[in-house]
């Protein structure tokens, strides 16, 4: 039995799956199994697939029901202590599994922090705070693609909820460690690179909907009210401030002008 079971899922990309497979068996740490899902793919995703195919223990290629749908499949081939999903696109920080990896970890979910790859390069740091609570998950979630879940534990909620197709790994969270109390542990470690044009990084009105589905499945209406308070209060403290940066940058602004009115006063009367 592998430590790790790492599950990439993937469809007409053949690109990031590319990035995705390198990274993962370019990783000096050896006590892992690679398991590639991919939804049938016609871009060269399955060329891909066969080049590297003697580095991945298990792969098919073939039609599913969605993003979920296809890491299921992978849970049911893993065969580690562990399960990371690695989603085409994401890439694993260099040897990063070499870094203690696994020393005295015992808890039912451990999750790193994450950097954020935007399409115009620009790479962000997202570190996750070291105690979750319902509070944090009202308003935020945790990566999957630098969280290491026990497989018992994916196996005893029998898998994600297909019937959520953008946020069935919130849900499970919320199943697992805000109701189910499972233990949980932060890595302080970077663990893998979040590509930001995947469908779950860009928020839109099906996204929210799904969102507060799964809180008015499992909260009461007073709990819920909590939500919606402390939603409006991010909202408010997005317009201060956005005020207050206004209230810096406008005095620059006229200082800057008068500078340069003031040059260009000079350059006229050196003519």
């Amino acid at each position: 039995m592998s430590l790790v079971s790492i599950i990439t899922i993937n469809l007409n990309n053949c690109k990031g799956l590319e990035k995705t497979i390198m990274s993962v068996i370019s990783q000096r740490f050896t006590d892992y199994e690679f398991i590639v899902i991919d939804g049938g793919s016609s871009d060269g995703s399955l060329e891909c697939i066969r080049a590297h195919q003697n580095y991945i223990h298990y792969w098919v290629s073939e039609p599913d029901k969605g993003i979920f749908n296809a890491m299921n499949k992978g849970i049911a081939q893993a065969k580690g202590d562990y399960c990371l999903f690695l989603n085409s696109g994401d890439w694993l920080v260099e040897n990063v599994l070499m870094n203690s990896f696994g020393v005295d970890f015992e808890e039912d979910i451990i999750y790193g922090n994450s950097y954020l790859a935007h399409a115009n390069g620009v790479i962000e740091e997202l570190k996750y705070p070291s105690r979750l609570s319902m509070r944090y998950f009202f308003s935020a979630t945790i990566g999957h693609q630098c969280t290491f879940i026990k497989r018992a534990l994916l196996n005893a909620y029998g898998g994600y909820t297909e019937k959520f197709k953008i946020h069935a790994d919130y849900e499970f969270w919320i199943k697992a460690i805000v109701i189910g109390n499972c233990t949980v542990k932060h890595w302080p470690v970077f663990v893998s690179y979040y590509d930001m044009s995947g469908i779950s990084s860009r928020p839109n009105e099906w996204s929210q909907k799904e969102h507060k589905t799964i809180l008015n499945t499992y909260f009461s209406a007073n709990i819920l009210a909590d939500y919606d308070y402390w939603k409006k209060r991010e909202k408010e403290m997005e317009i201060l401030m956005w005020y207050k940066r206004q209230q810096t940058l406008y005095p620059l602004l006229v200082l800057f002008y008068k500078v340069l009115k003031n040059i260009r006063k000079l350059l006229k009367m050196s003519y």
